[in-house]
């Protein structure tokens, strides 16, 4: 979940958290389920329950296709993790990732308006996980993936984008990537330049970092140079898995060789989804004006302050800095998008016009400090959702 903090109100001070405050507020668990239809009286009852349930129950098996109008599955998203890349905890297994997962649920009301149910899986095989999404099916109408390891995470989910006929997405990557897309607009909407003109350096070749690279790539970027932990992904170095083969044959047009401080001499844009430090002299080696998106949590890759006296725009994925890249501007909206257009897939063009409708919140009050919406701004979700639905229909998937 890379960019991504739980929302605060706006006097809180995150860094002055307590252990009590912290634990007491996850007591018993963050969620619950709260009845839609009145149980006042027996009528009441017999209508919910049965016998009047019945005629509904019958109805949907002579016309499967009720169940979306007569149940809560087609507006409910399952947040599935098996654990294994948790935060920055990294594999915690299961059960340590549910407070995680109740916490997207609680966005996903918060932020987007629909109800979501929390799945961890005590499995990591890739098939076990697709197979027993598919027996779920009919429980749900959307798979939201979550902290689940690289490169795994690209398998299972084209696994279950080819398995289930609802959208799926993996937030890791996408939601980051769709986050990072309207911040770098946003950026170079504030400094007057253009993506196609910019080499941006992308410190971290997992699922956000690979995601990051595709969605810049179609937004048309002039050139990306991706870092993994043995330097520069290009093509014909030994050791590449075949998603980083797959990307470094439409990146590093240059064909550059070597570690961080070759890709980011003269490099206009800067994007850490890694745990990698990065110096202040190798931030100094950038372009002028240049542009820096440290997002590693909680420990961003340079600190704001330092790479401020460098860089002419600089965010984290901290709420406690200036431009927060936060994943909750993106997937609320783009699911509820997706579910309110009846959408099967969610496509490349609908991450677009979501990264398109961030920016567009934001757009009337523009500035170094301001790239991209607050990700508590109301204002968000609702955008979002409405382009989302337009670009799925626009692409034939509604």
């Amino acid at each position: 979940m890379t960019a991504v903090n739980e929302a605060r109100t706006e006097n809180s001070d995150p860094t002055q958290l307590t252990d009590e405050e912290i634990f007491n507020a996850h007591l018993g668990g963050k969620l619950e389920v709260g009845a839609t239809a009145s149980l006042a009286d027996p009528k009441a009852l017999s209508i919910a329950y049965t016998p009047g349930v019945a005629r509904v129950s019958k109805a949907i098996a002579e016309d499967p296709s009720l169940a979306a109008r007569y149940t809560w599955a087609h507006r409910l998203v399952a947040v599935v993790s098996d654990g294994t890349a948790v935060l920055g905890l990294g594999d915690i297994g299961p059960s340590a990732s549910l407070p995680v997962m109740e916490g997207k649920s609680a966005l996903f009301k918060t932020f987007g308006g629909l109800d979501s149910i929390p799945l961890v899986l005590n499995t990591t095989d890739v098939d076990e996980i697709v197979e027993t999404l598919v027996r779920l099916r009919p429980s749900f109408g959307a798979v939201n993936l979550e902290d689940v390891s690289a490169p795994r995470c690209f398998e299972l989910e084209r696994k279950l984008i080819e398995a289930l006929d609802c959208p799926v997405m993996h937030d890791d990557q996408h939601g980051t990537a769709v986050v990072s897309l309207a911040a770098l607009n946003g950026a170079n909407t504030v400094l007057g330049k253009s993506i196609a003109d910019q080499r941006v350096v992308i410190s971290g070749a997992g699922a956000a970092g690979i995601a990051i690279a595709k969605i810049l790539l179609a937004a048309g970027a002039g050139d990306i140079t991706l870092l993994d932990s043995r330097g520069i992904v290009r093509t014909g170095r030994a050791g590449l898995n075949p998603v980083k083969e797959e990307i470094a044959a439409v990146t590093n047009r240059t064909n550059l060789a070597g570690g961080i401080d070759v890709a980011l001499r003269g490099a206009d844009v800067f994007i850490g989804v890694s745990s990698s430090k990065v110096s202040e002299d190798l931030i100094a080696s950038m372009a002028p004006g240049s542009i820096v998106f440290a997002l590693s949590n909680p420990d961003p890759e340079v600190h704001p302050e330092v790479a401020a006296r460098h860089a002419a725009i600089v965010a984290t994925g901290r709420s406690d800095f200036p431009n927060q890249i936060n994943n909750v501007l993106a997937f609320p909206g783009i699911f509820r998008g997706a579910l309110d257009a009846g959408a099967r897939r969610i496509t490349e063009g609908m991450k677009l016009a979501a990264a398109d409708a961030i920016l567009a919140v934001a757009k009337d009050d523009l500035g170094p400090d301001r790239i991209v919406p607050s990700a508590l701004d109301p204002r968000v979700g609702p955008e979002v959702a409405a382009a989302v639905a337009v670009a799925a229909k626009a692409d034939g998937v509604a």
